[in-house]
């Protein structure tokens, strides 16, 4: 049997663990739970029933968040002249072209979104063995591979967020910090999992959404009602 600091046991007093919660509740638990002395993540992980080795199963997107995630996100963006000019007043973090590709092949990864103009993809592209790994290379169906940098930049640091399946089924991500209200986190929460919905690939047989769960840093895992989230 598993053994809980002084910390979770009290918070396990408070809910069954095996049981499922509707959203309001468990962000209530989620709350509650997180006592550190830092602003705990609130995460979110979705078991799904795809095979994401099957090309027609695989689960990717992004999804603007209402409340953003409570997270300063750094963004780098591969552009030239005009565009490069454009990304710094925008408010990118990291902006160049072949001497951006240099550092990042010398593992200076330092940012969270990569963001490339069109012209720019043969350069991003020898990147992929570093990037790829990382869940960074620039995409166009995920807006990430475009001229309009800014409204990129803009929507990168307003808390838009990439989701992608991982081989076992499962989607994780940050949906908000614990010092959100709780209508920020369910609204947040909503949000993301009404995009993982949107995404469902047409390959999919039976049950898409097979378990949901919500958790804080150092909190526990509260497991979600399916029925209430997906009605």
């Amino acid at each position: 049997m598993a053994k809980y600091g002084k910390r979770l046991k009290k918070v396990y007093e408070n809910f069954n663990r095996d049981n499922t919660y509707g959203l309001v509740e468990a962000v209530k638990i989620i709350k509650d739970a997180a006592t550190q002395k830092f602003d705990e993540t609130v995460e979110i992980a979705l078991n799904l029933g795809v095979d994401p080795k099957h090309a027609d199963q695989m689960v990717r997107g992004v999804v603007s968040l209402p409340h953003g995630t409570g997270k300063a996100l750094r963004v780098a963006v591969f552009a030239k002249g005009d565009k490069a000019a454009e990304a710094e007043a925008a408010g990118a973090d990291f902006v160049g072209a072949e001497d951006l590709a240099e550092k990042i092949e010398k593992g200076e990864t330092g940012f969270d979104r990569c963001i490339a103009t069109p012209d720019m993809m043969a350069v991003v592209g020898k990147l992929g063995k570093v990037l790829g790994p990382k869940g960074l290379m620039p995409n166009p169906k995920l807006g990430t591979v475009t001229q309009d940098v800014t409204s990129a930049i803009k929507a990168a640091k307003a808390g838009q967020i990439e989701f992608r399946v991982e081989k076992e089924g499962i989607i994780h991500a940050g949906i908000g910090k614990a010092s959100f209200s709780p209508d920020q986190l369910t609204e947040n929460v909503s949000a993301f999992v009404d995009a993982i919905i949107k995404a469902k690939p047409s390959g999919v047989k039976g049950a898409y959404l097979k378990r949901v769960s919500l958790s804080s840093t150092m909190g526990p895992g509260v497991k979600l009602d399916i029925a209430g989230l997906s009605g």
